[in-house]
């Protein structure tokens, strides 16, 4: 499946050039590199918590690796959100680029840059993802062996016990979702679902993430589970269902954060409704 967001997709060139229309039919245009396209990716990522404050980003040749571009793309990316003061570069041993902020003046116009050109797909590929994940979950219940049952409860306990690191419950909770998928027994439908993982992740292979989203992933993660381990395809797809929907959930917020600013941008001199708070 071809990812809509990937650089491919959004253009080969390391140029490309912002419809003038979004301004005015005469209005200079704006070049963008894909340096900053992808810098727009990583202020999106952040808002959605799959990086967060204090977290180390891959290395550069990872994200070089994960988004099929150059390390120089990577190093202009890095470099703009390090002058914007969304990261900071630390040398040495136990250096990297960390998160130092969440949320920035031009975080929402960037994720609107980012979110707005493919909404529609994304839309898409999140409905393909409920359908497919539904059926993983109904066919690892009727298909699940012991073997696997031990595998989805070690991943369990693994994700229990990672806490609020959120690297560490990166990992667990995929590992989770691979034992599940890998109680299927059938490699396409692992396949399919980690492709989906990367996809609708722009690239980054890490779901959506807030404090009470891993909150609800510990309640909801065990009765997954458990209808896969007591072999109840039904209540399995339910649950598979129930759980994917936190993923929407978070990016339906977001893209409604940023749309509501930018109707706000244009219309800056527009009272607002009694009551009515700013986001």
């Amino acid at each position: 499946m071809q990812n809509p967001l990937d650089p491919a997709t959004l253009g080969k060139l390391d140029e490309a050039i912002e419809p003038a229309s979004a301004r005015g039919l005469l209005a200079p245009m704006t070049i963008r590199t894909t340096g900053e396209r992808i810098a727009e990716r990583l202020v999106t990522a952040i808002a959605l918590g799959q990086f967060v404050t204090g977290q180390r980003l891959p290395t550069e040749r990872e994200l070089a690796t994960m988004l099929g571009v150059s390390r120089a793309t990577v190093r202009e990316a890095t470099a703009r959100l390090a002058e914007s003061g969304y990261v900071t570069v630390r040398r040495g041993r136990s250096g990297g680029t960390f998160v130092t902020s969440g949320w920035g003046p031009e975080s929402a116009e960037m994720i609107r840059r980012t979110l707005n050109p493919e909404w529609r797909e994304l839309e898409r590929l999140l409905d393909f993802r409920q359908l497919i994940e539904q059926q993983i979950a109904r066919t690892a219940a009727s298909r699940r062996r012991d073997e696997d049952i031990l595998a989805i409860r070690r991943a369990l306990s693994d994700y229990e016990w990672a806490g609020a690191d959120r690297e560490s419950s990166r990992m667990a909770d995929l590992a989770v979702h691979r034992a599940i998928a890998g109680a299927a027994h059938n490699p396409h439908l692992l396949d399919l679902s980690l492709s989906m993982r990367h996809d609708i992740s722009f690239g980054f292979d890490a779901e959506p993430y807030s404090p009470a989203v891993r909150g609800r992933a510990l309640h909801q993660h065990p009765l997954l589970a458990q209808a896969v381990i007591d072999g109840d395809p039904d209540r399995a797809a339910v649950l598979a269902a129930e759980h994917w929907s936190l993923t929407e959930s978070m990016f339906r917020e977001l893209h409604a954060r940023v749309t509501q600013r930018a109707a706000q941008a244009r219309a800056p001199g527009q009272a607002r409704a009694p009551g009515q708070a700013t986001i």
